[in-house]
């Protein structure tokens, strides 16, 4: 192997980042560069100036936020007080990972690369801009720059040249090795307790009983929504209108039993997780550990495989038509057909293992957790408020199910698990913990507040309402839409009760009551004159919560109209006036896909 050191560093969010940040990894090694991978904020960012080369590969979250693991990087990296060259010795290179149907695509890439070459950093290429919303995914952008960056580190180290690449065939040593138990009979396996007196997080979440989980769409409506509330006596945990809980699922039984039986894995079987190398046993896995609770708690394979999926398994395989067929999935030629099998009918990776039985039969255990990533949790609007509700969260969950050319209809592994849940039927406890979340309401008791929640987007602004009611903050204008009023007007009756006490302005757009459709954006247009007086005379807040794909965008444009129209500025001056917003925090959203 080669003297020759590359650092990876990532910044995940949903494991994305992370899975191309050991993709890479796993290239260097068959290159026989050393290898070093870590999360961000798992890194000394002070060494940074020792190090000679690094790939960074990045996330952006949200509204054009850092993913949680790299926000410590992130705010020492932009200190004002790093001198200007002290990066002069680093050869390096950024991979930002984005979703161009969000308004700030791949803003943490750019600017991470921008501050870099602030610093003296060596940029080997240009940034990479993977774009999730490409036809072929991140990988039509990370295949050909991958290229671009060995060539320039092949000129860098010329003495790699003569080294021989391993086959991409060839299987790379295991990252664990399991070490199974024969002795150890019917040991508890619940996982890692909570400490007395900390607040939770992701390595310690509460386990908080749920106290009901009503469905609240009618029966004949499509779309089964959850009311689900929990109680979080004693957790210690502390929250403010707009943050969200966070948590992990379980993988169903059914899929623990197939899961098990397709690589001949005995459920009660017992192991200790030994790391290999530079990785370290991940946090939350108890040791020792039953396979149960690995493969319920741990392991992904409800997702739609990556093509590092198909990669790894292609090395195991021995039948010569699996075989050729994982090659080609594993190949850059390859990606149209790989979409077409995976991607589009949302295949699952379970379902990939019964369809490749002699490789899935092949596969050795100690490759598992490189196989399968850690289940990503899950983050939900909290749609209550301590002041209301003291000691308990409120979610609104929508139970994802359709339908693709698969028989099996396809499902969301942490909806459905809620779904599943019923506290009528004993006492059901569900680890969780709470993040800040991106919507931030005014201080100001007399600052209006504006807020534009659609569908399952009215969360926050449930939280937000009984909040500042609360607070005896009245300002408060409300736009909600839904299909049908009889079928799923969320929180109908708390709406009244704030509009009879004088609390509450509400504005309603039910899309299928009528022939004509009628959507929020056209409700936004009708209140011209009371928005206008909001935000132009009263220093009003806007807010947007909902899904990402045209609501956001209409309801802008919406926007805009109104200060046309109300305030006779040109389509300039409106675009003007609604960026003042957003960077002074009167327009904010909050929007998924």
């Amino acid at each position: 192997m080669s003297t020759t050191t590359l650092l990876i560093l990532y910044g995940s969010q949903t494991g994305t980042a992370q899975d191309v940040a050991e993709r890479i990894g796993r290239q260097a090694q068959r290159r026989w560069l050393q290898v070093r991978i870590a999360p961000l904020d798992g890194y000394n960012v002070a060494n940074l100036i020792s190090e000679s080369l690094v790939v960074f590969v990045c996330a952006t979250t949200g509204q054009g936020d850092p993913p949680d693991n790299m926000k410590n990087f992130w705010q020492f990296l932009f200190r004002k007080s790093l001198p200007t060259g002290s990066l002069c010795q680093l050869d390096c290179a950024v991979l930002g990972l984005g979703d161009s149907s969000y308004p700030k695509f791949n803003f943490v890439g750019k600017k991470l690369h921008k501050r870099l070459l602030q610093l003296g950093a060596n940029l080997l290429l240009p940034v990479a801009l993977a774009d999730e919303q490409h036809d072929l995914g991140s990988d039509a952008v990370i295949d050909p720059w991958l290229a671009s960056f060995w060539g320039k580190v092949f000129t860098l180290y010329p003495s790699l040249t003569s080294l021989v690449a391993l086959r991409e065939d060839e299987p790379l040593p295991p990252r664990f090795t399991f070490h199974f138990l024969d002795d150890l009979k019917d040991q508890m396996d619940d996982g890692p307790t909570m400490p007395e007196g900390i607040v939770p997080s992701q390595a310690h979440p509460f386990p908080a009983k749920m106290v009901s989980n009503r469905r609240v769409t009618h029966p004949s409506h499509f779309q089964d929504v959850r009311h689900i509330e929990f109680d979080i006596t004693g957790s210690n945990i502390q929250f403010n209108a707009g943050d969200v809980v966070m948590m992990c699922p379980c993988n169903s039984e059914e899929d623990v039993q197939q899961f098990c039986q397709l690589l001949r894995l005995n459920p009660s079987s017992q192991f200790i997780l030994k790391a290999t190398g530079n990785a370290t046993v991940p946090v939350g896995l108890p040791q020792p550990c039953t396979v149960r609770y690995l493969v319920e708690r741990f392991l992904d394979f409800a997702m739609v495989p990556r093509r590092s999926f198909f990669e790894l398994l292609f090395t195991f395989a021995t039948n010569e038509l699996e075989r050729e067929k994982l090659e080609e999935f594993s190949s850059a030629q390859g990606q149209d057909e790989l979409h077409d099998y995976c991607n589009r009918p949302r295949r699952t990776a379970l379902e990939v293992l019964a369809d490749f039985p002699h490789a899935t039969a092949d596969l050795k255990v100690d490759y598992i957790l490189d196989l399968f990533p850690k289940i990503q949790p899950r983050s939900f609007s909290i749609a209550s408020a301590l002041q209301a509700q003291p000691c308990r969260i409120e979610i609104l969950v929508a139970v994802v199910r359709y339908k693709t050319k698969l028989y099996k209809p396809r499902k969301g592994l942490c909806s459905s698990w809620l779904a599943s849940l019923d506290p009528m039927e004993g006492e059901v406890c569900v680890p969780l913990w709470v993040k800040q979340g991106t919507l931030k309401f005014p201080k100001d008791a007399n600052a209006p507040a504006i807020m534009i929640g659609p569908g399952t987007g009215v969360a926050p602004f449930r939280s937000a309402l009984q909040e500042r009611t609360a607070q005896g903050k009245k300002a408060n204008v409300l736009f909600f839409g839904c299909r049908s009023e009889a079928r799923d007007f969320y929180f109908s009756a708390d709406w009244e009760e704030m509009t009879k006490a004088g609390q509450l302005n509400l504005f309603t757009a039910f899309s299928r009551d009528q022939e004509d459709k009628i959507y929020v954006q056209h409700r936004v247009k009708e209140q011209s004159k009371l928005l206008w007086d909001l935000i132009a005379n009263k220093n009003g807040y806007f807010y947007i919560a909902g899904n990402a794909k045209q609501m956001p965008t209409s309801v802008c444009e919406a926007v805009k109209e109104v200060f046309q129209q109300e305030g006779g500025l040109s389509l300039e001056e409106s675009d003007q006036m609604l960026a003042a917003m957003e960077r002074t925090g009167r327009y904010q959203s909050e929007t998924w896909s």
